[in-house]
């Protein structure tokens, strides 16, 4: 327990209310303010959540002094333009991920908080999940020796937002979204190996989308559906090693295999969920006294030992919980916006590498990003 952390957040809708939820979890997270368009909105939000002030013009939030960081829960072609002025008003800065809708947003997002000596904080919420946690000890620790490989991967049987039921069209419009499965889901998995591997480079990716399955007629009338359902890539880093991605918002399989990481001396596989179901749980695997082990980890009982051993743990809980602590100085913010840029360089590579047919380079990606952010 800490200071109280004053925070005012832009946007009331899906993603706004899920950030809500969350923030009345942690005692220290005090909020404020809360802004969208939809006044009408914000105030049910506000009432809902005792937030004392609603506005709907974010320049008149982020002109109060007495607000210290944003939360920013928009579609992602408005992340950059929001995040610019709040960086530039003097705020630290919570983005909804991705971090943008092209790398080139990202970027210029990544360049502003250095600039203005700010904090970016990008929601990975795969970073601070139970598994995670127990793989960094193991690779920090040596237990994997070096890294080499890892695999990204995400299933849903049939899960297409909006055209099989759950969210809006805004999810399946390029123009507003960037992207489809693997802005939507697969910046989770990208980002939790990412990390896992200490962000190395990206040197060329080769990669393909597909949009193939039947759609319901109704639903398709009302949406602008231009986004990939299954994305697929591959991606070179310097220094030798390899991620392969399988991110898939609908396919004709039961499941797919969780991710995985692996290295010279031992290998890890993530739990595999479909739908929210685990149909996997978490291994680590070595050879020891040339016997192959196959090993499994209680990660409740892990979580709970390391509560009560760890200094801190518990702002490792949640990205938010992460964002209070490191705002009150307790922690160290993680490398989320760096993670996250390097995230949306490889989803806009394979989209790249699926529109000109063949590998790209990461100077080609970056040549060819341009920016998408709606104008404010």
């Amino acid at each position: 327990m800490g200071r109280k952390v004053r925070i005012g957040v832009i946007g009331a809708g899906l993603i706004g209310k899920a950030h809500m939820r969350n923030y009345a979890q942690i005692p220290d997270a005090e909020i404020v303010a809360i802004c969208d368009i939809n006044q009408q909105e914000a105030r049910l939000v506000a009432e809902q959540y005792n937030i004392p002030d609603v506005y709907s013009d974010y320049t008149e939030l982020l002109s109060r002094d007495d607000i210290e960081a944003v939360d920013v829960c928009l579609h992602n072609n408005l992340h950059a333009p929001i995040t610019l002025a709040a960086l530039r008003a003097g705020k630290d800065v919570y983005c909804e991920k991705p971090i943008a809708g092209t790398y080139h947003d990202g970027k210029v997002m990544v360049d502003a908080a250095k600039e203005t000596g700010r904090k970016l904080h990008i929601q990975l919420g795969t970073l601070y999940r139970k598994e995670t946690k127990a793989a960094k000890a193991l690779i920090d620790e040596g237990m994997l020796g070096k890294l080499y490989h890892a695999r990204a991967t995400g299933h849903r049987r049939r899960g297409r937002p909006f055209i099989d039921g759950y969210g809006t069209p805004a999810f399946l419009n390029k123009q507003i979204a960037a992207g489809g499965a693997l802005i939507d889901m697969g910046v989770y998995h990208i980002a939790q190996m990412v990390y896992l591997m200490d962000v190395p480079k990206v040197q060329r990716i080769s990669g393909r989308g597909y949009r193939e399955m039947e759609v319901d007629i109704r639903r398709a009338e009302q949406a602008t559906f231009d986004v990939e359902e299954l994305g697929l890539g591959f991606v070179k880093f310097e220094g030798g090693a390899t991620l392969d991605v399988c991110e898939a918002w609908s396919i004709h399989l039961g499941s797919i295999e969780g991710c995985s990481v692996v290295g010279t001396k031992g290998g890890i596989r993530m739990p595999a969920y479909s739908d929210q179901a685990v149909l996997a749980p978490f291994s680590y695997h070595t050879t020891v006294c040339d016997m192959d082990l196959n090993c499994t980890v209680n990660l409740d009982e892990m979580d709970g030992r390391w509560g009560h051993l760890k200094e801190n743990y518990d702002a490792y809980q949640s990205s938010q919980h992460h964002w209070v602590a490191a705002l009150q100085g307790r922690v160290e913010l993680l490398p989320t916006a760096e993670i996250a840029l390097q995230t949306m360089l490889i989803s806009e590579g394979i989209y790249l590498s699926d529109r000109l047919d063949t590998e790209v380079s990461f100077d080609e990606i970056v040549a060819h990003s341009q920016s998408t952010a709606i104008p404010i």
